[in-house]
């Protein structure tokens, strides 16, 4: 430890390029299938979107990122365990942000929409599992985190299975639906806006020491419902009818009309996953920050300096922009056929499910939710709409997600207490 304490900022260097590699990975993977709905239902081109992620992303992490973050993210494990080994949690830390990174990185060059949160925990369990034994891991934690795979892409889809088949009985059935359209979708904006407004407020503005509570957040959520149905509307008033688009499709103009709806979900749902998510790339390396400068000592909670949060927005803009247009296309356009109603139905679904998580308190992933949102949309159209085996790929994917973080941030523990001594 006396070696690294003297090394302090050769320590930080290495630990921030991998926490900059750690947040490519979830700015390629996680941001890519955050915006993936709205390239898929072609409501935004890919450099329109990636445009989008890039300023809200950045805004969400820099400025809502994280005052104090705790060091060991979700609870998986106790933070005084590594009292008399401190630097088993640089080690470990260190391993857990390559580890996850590089899985991340695989993940993204196929194409594959994979847990964020899951890679880290997952490297977070091997390392902590090794290191210190099996009884330092929360294993309780970990199967609430398990269960999560089930319980959060079936919420999310039932939800979006419902909203898009309002939009079938509210607005598509109609002799006129662009008419229909026009008067019930600035309802729709009004829920767009409160349920992002709660997505930002319970996940976001708590890191800039904003602690509302569950109703306060409900009632600034509804003035935040009210500002976007002003503000969609108008925009609605410049969309015209397009009779020779709707002679090929009925509902060419009526899709014009939702894809306003999608340009509003994509920026907010971006900052508030920026403001949320980049705490799975900054956390460790904020926890190894803490360690070196206080000389030693390891605390629960751990401050977050700017220039941390700094290496997290720039490493998400750097992923999204070089690899994020392959799990966008995933997401977009492989597992079923989008329009805007549709791609409005599966964000807001994804994003309501993501509000009701935090105020219950369940852990969830935002790519499970977002891809069992799409999955719903899907089936109300009939299983024979779903690509069954770009879904197969997607689970097995989930489930390598824990045991290659763990097994990979293994090795890369060993390797560090080889490299710098136990």
């Amino acid at each position: 430890m006396e070696w690294m304490l003297e090394h302090t900022y050769l320590m930080l260097l290495l630990a921030g390029a991998f926490g900059f590699l750690m947040a490519w990975g979830v700015g390629a993977n996680d941001v890519a299938n955050a915006m993936g709905t709205s390239v898929g239902a072609k409501a935004l081109t890919v450099k329109q979107a990636v445009i989008i992620a890039i300023i809200f992303e950045f805004a969400g992490a820099y400025l809502a990122g994280g005052e104090v973050t705790a060091t060991i993210r979700k609870g998986i494990i106790d933070a005084e365990t590594f009292s008399h080994a401190p630097q088993y949690l640089i080690y470990g830390m260190m391993s857990a942000l390559l580890a996850a990174g590089i899985w991340l990185m695989v993940a993204s060059w196929f194409g594959w929409p994979v847990s964020t949160t899951h890679s880290i925990v997952g490297a977070i369990v091997g390392f902590a599992a090794v290191g210190l034994g099996m009884d330092a891991v929360h294993w309780d934690k970990v199967g609430s985190i398990v269960a999560s795979w089930v319980t959060s892409p079936l919420l999310a889809g039932v939800i979006s299975f419902a909203l898009i088949r309002s939009v079938q009985k509210l607005v598509l059935n109609h002799d006129d639906p662009f008419e229909r359209a026009k008067k019930v979708v600035p309802y729709y904006m009004f829920l767009v806006g409160f349920v992002i407004s709660m997505v930002t407020m319970v996940k976001g503005l708590k890191h800039v020491g904003l602690h509302l509570t569950f109703l306060q957040s409900f009632l600034w959520a509804l003035g935040g419902g009210a500002i976007v149905m002003a503000a969609g509307s108008m925009f609605l008033k410049r969309i015209k009818p397009d009779p020779e688009a709707d002679k090929d499709f009925r509902f060419s103009s009526v899709e014009r009309v939702f894809a306003v709806l999608m340009i509003f979900t994509a920026c907010a749902m971006a900052f508030a996953h920026g403001s949320n998510d980049v705490a799975n790339a900054v956390g460790p390396l904020a926890a190894i920050n803490s360690v070196l400068a206080s000389g030693g000592q390891v605390g629960a909670k751990a401050p977050m300096p700017s220039w941390i949060l700094l290496v997290g927005a720039m490493g998400i803009v750097f992923g999204l922009a070089i690899f994020g247009a392959r799990v966008m296309a995933t997401v977009g356009k492989k597992i079923t056929e989008l329009t805007p109603s549709r791609g409005f139905a599966a964000e807001l679904g994804a994003a309501t499910t993501v509000v009701l998580a935090s105020g219950t308190g369940l852990p969830i992933s935002t790519t499970h939710t977002l891809v069992g949102a799409i999955l719903g949309v899907g089936m109300a159209r009939g299983i024979g709409s779903l690509n069954l085996r770009v879904i197969s790929t997607i689970f097995t994917s989930w489930v390598v997600t824990l045991p290659a973080g763990a097994l990979l941030s293994i090795l890369f523990f060993y390797f560090f207490k080889g490299l710098f001594g136990a």
